[in-house]
């Protein structure tokens, strides 16, 4: 494994440290990249999404929704709650 958070397909583990992709630190990463372009974040991650549909085929498409948008959503919806509380 490497030290870099970058999935390994067709499987979309976390070359670093080998779960799910995006895993919790890829997430982390991403969140503070993208801190002022959640639009692009999730259009990034829409690209993964697609991509692994189709590597994950028989996996349910809600549960890969989840994996690589859901969080995205709810990490924006926590943010805006801390702006305006």
């Amino acid at each position: 494994m490497t030290g870099l958070h970058v999935p390994m397909r067709p499987a979309w583990t976390c070359a670093g440290c080998g779960a799910d992709w995006p895993c919790r630190t890829k997430r982390v990463q991403l969140l503070a990249e993208y801190e002022r372009a959640r639009v692009s974040l999730g259009l990034l991650m829409s690209a993964y999404f697609v991509d692994a549909a189709e590597d994950l085929s028989s996996h349910a498409s809600g549960l890969l929704y989840t994996r690589f948008l859901g969080w995205t959503r709810a990490s924006a919806a926590a943010g805006q709650g801390q702006r305006h509380g």
